[in-house]
């Protein structure tokens, strides 16, 4: 059969290759598996549901929740109705609920737990088109989703078939809301063919397939992890759910997984754990341990003598063994994105054995720009990888990278103007990235054009490109470097508390055991300007970071600093951090 909508995908796996664990969720600690035809009658039943309500075709339907099967299902229920899903953030505020809401004019709500119910109920006064709140699980204040599954119904059935009959690929399916550093979210459209593009050209460089499990961690509200999820269906991998993201490292060993994705802040996580554990042996093992870690830090994909892979190949047997056991022993790629991740960490994990694959692309593009692929040796380490078939990507007069194919929205919903700024009148859509080409064809991103700026003296700072390279201290967990119109650039800093209080404790100093105390450690910051000074040497003297203020406290969603995406928000932490700000400038 044609794919030609998102809502085809299950029934195209069901013909090509049927699967018992489409999904599977942890309950109570036991693994429950749905078929692909029991999703298949769970969406269809969830379709006749939302028929009988009333829901027209265009009527926006919110869903709050962590990654389940019963989102999946939702998801597809919806769409064969033509009702447009509005996925949301779990971790934003009611204030921003209450936004998107009466934004996208939402009519129905589903959330997954109590909390989340809550949050929604408590804005609901504030929408007039908000009718009712369903949850995964039972809650007060909302409805039990299972009202949403109507058996089968020759007069249902026929409507459902109907509408499905009628919705086309260049039509409206989903409004994701951008996350954004500044201002409201702008409701991103996005029709069938501009996901389905995406999936499609993803294929080629996904080296899994039907026999393959997964485990999802994600965000699915997300469009990395939604696109990433059909892409799945659509080649036949088994989708499990991470129980919570405080159970990732037990999920891992349980699933064994073939391919899962990441974010670049999850595998600083993981490598830091190792890290630490490799510092925490003695003799042989600890210097077996560190002369494996700097083989993989010299790791590349091109061009390595037969020496250095006989050497790598001890390592892997020795030490990098252990790694892929701790991600269940089985992993054939990790897809990484939504930030950038450090060189360094590329070259150890696939020294490992372990390929992170990193990609990029925007909310806008579907999301997937380029990618590196282990297939055809298309990776370069540094780079995004190569562009997908039938995406354009060129880079405009002041470095911007420009994109054009079918991945690209259909818009801003109710922005006209907002569009009109991204998408030009031939149509290339302005990523709002800067970036260049490595050997003509690996797309390498540099810095975010509105996050660059200059100083007094007139000279531009690319502030991602320095902090990826900070954070490669073990010392900084975080680091935002500033300077607009000032006279050099300076820094904020997270220590890294964990690594921190272990190193002190091994050295026999005090830096203090929470957040207040180390920030008032001149001890600490004496240690942390050396691993500035040190990483300072890789850029220009006006780039150098010469003055900087640790923080009392860590950046989170939750508080705000950052992006459900982990990205910082960067006026936020400026005004949060004010007093530091002016503390470094009225220096002399």
């Amino acid at each position: 059969m044609n794919v030609e909508r998102l809502f085809d995908i299950p029934y195209y796996q069901n013909e090509k290759f049927p699967q018992e664990d489409a999904f599977a969720d942890k309950v109570v600690g036991d693994w429950v598996k749905v078929s692909t035809q029991d999703y298949i009658n769970y969406a269809n039943s969830v379709s006749r549901a939302l028929v009988k309500l009333g829901i027209q075709p265009g009527d926006k339907i919110a869903m709050i929740s962590n990654n389940r099967s019963e989102w999946n299902i939702c998801d597809i229920g919806i769409q064969q109705v033509g009702a447009i899903s509005v996925p949301v953030y779990p971790t934003i505020d009611s204030a921003s609920y209450a936004y998107i809401f009466n934004d996208a004019s939402v009519k129905l709500c589903i959330v997954s737990d109590q909390e989340l119910a809550d949050k929604v109920n408590a804005i609901k006064g504030e929408v007039a088109t908000l009718t009712d709140v369903y949850s995964f699980v039972d809650c007060k204040g909302a409805t039990n989703w299972k009202v949403l599954s109507e058996p089968p119904n020759a007069e249902l059935d026929a409507e459902v078939e109907k509408r499905k009959a009628a919705i086309k690929g260049e039509d409206l399916v989903t409004l994701i809301y951008t996350s954004g550093t500044t201002g409201n979210p702008k409701g991103v459209m996005l029709c069938h063919d501009n996901l389905l593009s995406n999936v499609k050209a993803c294929e080629p460089r996904l080296p899994v397939g039907r026999d393959a499990k997964s485990l999802s961690f994600l965000p699915v509200c997300h469009v990395y992890e939604r696109m990433i999820m059909y892409l799945y269906q659509y080649t036949g991998v088994s989708i499990y759910f991470a129980e919570s993201l405080d159970t990732i490292g037990d999920d891992l060993k349980d699933v064994k997984p073939n391919v899962f994705t990441a974010v670049p802040r999850l595998l600083e996580k993981v490598y830091d754990k190792i890290v630490a554990k490799g510092d925490a042996l003695s003799g042989i093992k600890r210097k077996l341990f560190f002369w494996s870690l700097s083989l993989g830090e010299e790791y590349d994909v091109v061009g390595k003598s037969g020496w250095y892979k006989f050497k790598l190949g001890i390592a892997r047997k020795l030490v990098f063994s252990k790694w892929q056991e701790g991600l269940g022993g089985n992993v054939e790629a990790v897809a990484c994105g939504s930030a950038a991740l450090q060189p360094r960490l590329a070259r150890v994990f696939m020294a490992a054995g372990i390929p992170v694959m990193e990609g990029y692309g925007l909310t806008e593009t579907s999301p997937v720009i380029s990618v590196n692929m282990e297939k055809d040796n298309k990776v370069r380490i540094g780079t995004t990888g190569t562009v997908l078939d039938k995406v354009t990507v060129k880079i405009a007069e002041d470095g911007e990278i420009l994109v054009k194919g079918p991945n690209v929205m259909m818009g801003y919903y109710n922005q006209p103007e907002k569009t009109a700024e991204v998408i030009d009148k031939d149509g290339w859509f302005h990523t709002g990235d800067i970036g260049t080409f490595v050997e003509g064809e690996y797309l390498k991103i540099t810095d975010r054009k509105k996050e660059m700026f200059k100083t007094s003296g007139g000279k531009y700072i690319a502030p991602q490109v320095m902090e990826n390279k900070f954070k490669e201290s073990r010392f900084i967990e975080q680091i935002m470097v500033i300077g607009e119109n000032q006279k050099m650039p300076a820094a904020l800093v997270v220590p890294d508390i964990e690594f921190v209080k272990e190193w002190a404790s091994r050295k026999g100093v005090n830096f203090g055991s929470t957040y207040e105390e180390m920030a008032n450690s001149e001890e600490l910051k004496d240690r942390i300007a050396k691993e500035i000074a040190s990483f300072n040497e890789n850029f220009g003297k006006w780039e150098q970071i010469k003055v900087f203020e640790i923080v009392a406290g860590a950046w989170t969603v939750e508080g705000g600093e950052l992006t459900p995406t982990m990205k910082p928000k960067r006026k936020v932490i400026m005004q949060k951090y004010d007093h530091l700000v002016q503390k470094i400038y009225s220096k002399k």
